[in-house]
Order: structure tokens, then sequence, then C-alpha cells
């Protein structure tokens, strides 16, 4: 295989190696700073889950961005792309975007529910019960197992294709350099890791955008990419295209993956633990803007690249530098990688070997601090050792991350080997998880969802899902189900359908047949510490010894700077009553209701659906304007999770570097000092 690679094999095992290594140890180094100058230490188990619940929201939409760029992301829009032309593009990235943004409304009601849960389990499991608990946790783990299994076949396949590594080595190697920095620095180090893998991945992506659409003597300019796929598709209409054309939304291709698309993704971002984790993470005040900034950012990445080395691969075709690609290939998400070699040579190839490898790791650091939480506090402490010491749920921790991190690999090599490829996971998992959408979200925002209701729809869509995927798989392709004819667009459809709309419907009427009452302040107490009072909703504590310490002259000595407050109140990890404004809570979650509801309304109905009727076909400069608008939401996503994150960081930066500079001078002077509480008489 080497030999028919662009890259040496051994650049294969440098990238998936040495990157890794080095990233490894950059976090490794940076969680060293942050315990030394800052007061959140990697030994508190709260720090290492949730990052002490004290991220601002320009690093939780940066960790947003990173955990929801997949493999798939780079290398399933472009395989869209180069089927169905411009409309794939815009599915991909609308039909991703819309959860993220959506699930801003998840994450306010989790702030108002139960703000000190580590995972939305311990929600189900307070509210409903053992059964319920067992059985979501399911739908949960499969989703990570999925999710998991998709990012190591996407980034082996590239890194085989390119290089000829071996893909068992691939499989293994890829988790490896990450789980080491998660283990070490926790959720911190991960939302900082995802940070600096997310600001290459930009840099990388500016770097195709401009070559493809600027500088390329292959293409080079919107006009020539306008003549290629014009000729392309003169010379192989595309199926179910207007006029057979790449340059049209009319797709009815298209169309079909959308909606696979919408409803397959509901389900990895609603019943995966990494999304809840950042919102867990963040500061109560800021974590619907995260998930809006996050979910607006995140669209330009698969809808620039894919309009740009997606569209590439098609007009290329015919180019030397260019190899053909089969059906398999294109399952794989083999045409941004074989595009960008054609274009750049051995660099193009380089650049797309490392921007996959920081998109599949830093997703991966997600998946890996995800199920390490899960199993920490949904199984081991609830059902194993509910009496666990600090050290011991740390302990967990740390060995459910390498733990995980080997699942992984075996899950890849496993679907490797009996030929289900990164493409064919990703049209599948509306099918298996779309079921369990609507039932955890009834559990976390609705006082009056049923348990059996949302349990039974849960069970009963997941059966008839797969049951009519199969149905539907057989009866359009003589009774053969295999990989290859159950991975249709007219089987997978009837799947994701099924499953979805028999589990909300479930749910949902049951619900409206024998409401609960549910009484959130039960979940509100999850992990509540002893000693705060009960948020009214006025926001204001009722009672509470912050009030009393108050009212006998207790106070606080006033901190040198507003960060070193913010780190010495929030060290424990615990939202405090006075942070649970549910006034202002209750107002987020409107904003956030608005807003979503009306952007995913424009994203994957007005606007794709207007131009899908209108079956025009676009000429040079309505090319050029959607080419333009993907340019100008790169540069605007750039600006939300590369350069947002630095501003509103500015004094914790400010703060370290004192630190190291007084430790130059002095050493031991810079090291952080927790503010003292000072008594005054009454």
């Amino acid at each position: 295989m080497s030999d028919a690679t662009v890259l040496p094999q051994g650049a294969g095992y440098g990238v998936v190696v040495g990157i890794g290594l080095f990233f490894s140890a950059l976090m490794i180094g940076l969680t060293a700073v942050q315990g030394r100058y800052t007061a959140f230490k990697p030994s508190s188990s709260e720090e290492f889950s949730s990052a002490s619940r004290s991220v601002k929201p320009g690093l939780i939409a940066a960790g947003i961005v990173s955990a929801w760029t997949w493999a798939a992301t780079l290398l399933q829009s472009s395989a869209v792309a180069y089927e169905y032309g411009i409309s794939g593009p815009w599915w991909y990235a609308s039909g991703a975007t819309v959860q993220v943004l959506l699930f801003a409304m998840l994450a306010a009601k989790l702030k108002m529910n139960a703000p000190n849960a580590h995972t939305w389990l311990e929600i189900v499991g307070v509210r409903w019960g053992t059964a319920a608990h067992l059985i979501l946790m399911f739908f949960g783990l499969a989703t990570n197992i999925i999710v998991s299994s998709m990012l190591i076949l996407g980034g082996s396949a590239t890194v085989t294709a390119l290089t000829g590594m071996n893909t068992l080595a691939a499989c293994f190697l890829i988790p490896v350099g990450v789980a080491i920095y998660v283990v070490v620095g926790g959720m911190r180090s991960t939302l900082i890791c995802d940070y600096t893998h997310t600001t290459v991945l930009f840099a990388i992506i500016f770097t195709f955008l401009f070559t493809v659409y600027a500088t390329s003597p292959k293409i080079g300019s919107i006009s020539k990419m306008h003549e290629l796929l014009t000729n392309a598709a003169a010379t192989n209409p595309v199926s179910g295209n207007a006029g057979g054309s790449y340059l049209t939304m009319r797709s009815l291709n298209g169309l079909i993956f959308g909606v696979i698309n919408i409803i397959g993704n509901f389900a990895t971002v609603f019943n995966d633990q990494a999304y809840w984790q950042r919102a867990i993470a963040s500061r109560p005040e800021s974590t619907v803007k995260a998930y809006l900034l996050g979910g607006i950012a995140w669209f330009s990445i698969p809808f620039g690249l894919a309009t740009t080395l997606g569209l590439a691969a098609v007009a290329l075709k015919g180019d030397p530098d260019m190899r053909v690609l089969s059906p398999a290939d294109v399952s794989a998400g083999l045409p941004a990688p074989t595009a960008a070699a054609a274009l750049l040579g051995q660099s193009g190839a380089a650049a797309m070997l490392v921007l996959l490898f920081l998109a599949v790791t830093s997703a991966t650091s997600a998946e890996l601090i995800a199920v390490s939480s899960i199993m920490t506090y949904d199984v081991y402490k609830r059902y194993v050792n509910p009496l666990a010491t600090e050290q011991q749920i740390l302990n967990m921790g740390h060995y459910m991350v390498a733990f995980f991190a080997l699942v992984m690999g075996f899950c890849g090599l496993i679907f490797f080997y009996i030929g289900v490829s990164m493409g064919w996971l990703y049209l599948f998992m509306g099918t298996f998880l779309g079921s369990a959408v609507v039932p955890i979200a009834l559990c976390i925002t609705w006082s009056k969802a049923n348990k059996m209701g949302c349990i039974v729809g849960a069970v009963g869509g997941l059966a008839l899902g797969v049951m009519s995927w199969l149905v539907a798989t057989a009866k359009l392709n003589d009774n053969v189900i295999n990989v290859v004819t159950s991975g249709g667009n007219y089987p997978m459809l009837t799947g994701n359908l099924v499953a979805i709309a028999v589990g909300g419907i479930i749910a949902v009427v049951w619900s409206l047949l024998a409401p609960e009452n549910f009484d959130f302040d039960i979940t509100r107490a999850i992990n509540k510490p002893v000693e705060a009072g009960a948020p009214s909703d006025d926001g204001e504590k009722e009672g509470s010894i912050h009030e009393k310490k108050q009212a006998e002259g207790e106070h606080k000595t006033v901190p040198v700077d507003e960060e070193h407050a913010y780190e010495s109140a929030h060290k424990t990890g615990i939202t405090t009553a006075a942070e649970l404004n549910l006034a202002g809570l209750k107002k987020a979650f409107r904003f956030a209701a608005y807003s979503s509801l009306v952007l995913t309304i424009i994203l994957v109905i007005i606007i794709p659906l207007a131009l899908f009727g209108s079956s025009v076909i676009y000429g040079v400069s309505g090319f050029g304007a959607w080419v333009v608008i993907g340019f100008i939401w790169a540069f605007l996503a750039a600006f939300i999770v590369v350069l947002y994150p630095l501003w509103e960081s500015r004094e914790g930066i400010t703060m370290v570097c004192k630190g190291i500079v007084k430790d130059m001078f002095k050493p031991g002077s810079g090291k952080y000092v927790d503010v003292p509480v000072e008594e005054t008489p009454a």
C-alpha cells in the first residue's frame, strides 16, 4: 500500500505518535502551570471531571467546536459534496448545527434543575430510579462507542490512505496520546487542548480555502471552479439533481441525506455526555451564550471545507494527480484528502493528515472524559462504592480514561474488519440512538414527563427503528441484506425517521395522558453542599450561612484582581446559590429557545427548501456569492473561537504571567496563595 501513497509510512507514525506526544507534553506542562499559579488543581475530582464549573463562554464555545469536529466533519461533508454538489455542504453543516443551537435550551435547564450534577444520567437516576437509569445509560454509552468508532475509522482510513500506515497500529495509537493528557489534566486540560487544536484547524482550513479559490494553478478562481464543475456534470450528470448539475440545491439525494443527518445528529448531541459535560463545566450565567456561539462557529468548518475540497475532488476528475475514487473510497471519506494531495502534493497531504489528526484527537478527548464521568459517577459511585472517597473517585476517573482509550481502538478495529465504514456508521447512528433523544430531553426539562412513557418510547423506538430499517433494506434489494444494501439512503432514512418519531411520540403522548408532577428541587439537591441555601425565584439565597456570616460582620479580604477572586470562590467546583439566579436562568432559557428555534427554521427550512423549490442552477455570480459567504463565515468563526477566548481570559493569563515573572526573580514567590477569610468583631 505504501508504494502507492502520497506520503511515506514514516509520516503517518510521525504525525500519530510524534504530534500526539507533543500535545501530551504541552498539556502536561500547562496543567503544571495551572496547578501552581491558579486555584484549580487537577488533583480535585471536581476539577478533573467538570473544570470546577468555572469555564468562560469563549473557551466552552471552542470546546464545543472541537468536540463536534469529528473525522466525519471533514471527511463525510466533503464526500457528500463530491456526490451531490453544493447541497451536500449545506445539508451537512446546517443539519449538524441546529442540534448544538437547540442544546442551549437543555444547557440552561441543566443549570436551573441540577446545577451540581456531574452527568445527565445522575439526573435520570434521581428522578426515575434504577431501571430508567440503566436503560438510558445503554443509549448514552452506545452513543459514545459509535461516535468513537467513527473517529477511529475516519482517522485510520485517512492515515492509511495517505501514508500506508498499518490500520491496526493507527486504531490504537490515535487514542494513546490523547489519553495521557486527559488523565493528567482532566476537563480543563481537554478544553485548553481543544482550543489549540481548533486554532491550528482554522489555519489549515484557510490554507485550503485560499489555495482552491485563489492560488492553485489547477483551479485558482471561482470562475474556473464553476467551469470545471459544469464540465463534470456534462460528462457524468448527478442523479436526482436539477439538470444533473453540481451547482444546484435541487438535489433529491442531498435532501434525503439532510433529513438523515438532522435526525442522527440529534442523537449524538442529546445522548452524548461530552456536550452535557461542557454545559456542566461552564459558568451558569454564560452557558447559553457558549452553545449559541459554538453552533454558529462550527457551521463554517464542514461548509467551508466541503465547498472547497469536496467540490475540488469533482473538479479535478481526470487530472493526472487525482486518483480515481471507488464507492468504497467515497464511503470511507477519501475525496477530501485525495483532493488535497492532488492540489498541493505532499504538502497538501501532510496538511490534511495533521488537520484530520487534530480533529480526531480533540473529539476523542471529549469522548474519553465523557465516558470516564459516566463510569465513575453512574456506575462506580452509584452501584459499586456509594461511599467512595475523593481520591477513589479521582483514581476511578483516571482508570476509566485509560480503559476507554483501549475500547475505542478495539471498536474501530472490529468495524474495520467487518467492512463497516465511517460513512455507514454516520448514516446508521440515528436508527440505533434516535429513539432516546426526546425521552432524555423531557427528563431534564419537563416536570410532567412520564417515566414509563419515556422508557417505552426509547426501547420501542429502537426496536421499531431497526426493524423498519431491515425491512426497507430487504424490500428494496430483493431480500439481500448486507453492509452495502443496508447502507442505502432509503433504508437509512426509514430507520432514522421511525426511531426518533416513535420514541418521541410515545414519550410525549404518554406524558400528556398520565402526567407526573416532579419537583425539580429534588434534582437541585444533587451534590449540593450542606451549607448552601436554596435558590428562590428571584435568585437570592434563603437563610444561607453566607448571609448569617455577613450579618455577624465576617467578610473576605478583597483580592488583587477579579480572576483571583473568582478562582478562590470556585476552587471547590460547586455552583453556589448566589450564582443560581433562577430569574436570570429563566430569561437565558427563553432567549435560547427563541434564538435557537429561529436559527433552526432559517438553516434547515427557509433557506434550503426555498432554494430546493426554485431548482436554480447557479451561474458564476451565484456560485461566487455562495463561496464568499463561506469565507466570511469562516473568518467570523475564527474570531469567535480563536480570538474571543484569549480576550475573555486576559485577566487569568495576566495572573499566570505575573506569577511566572515573580518566580523568575524570587523562586517560590509567584505561587498561588488562597485568599484568606478575616474575622472582624460584630
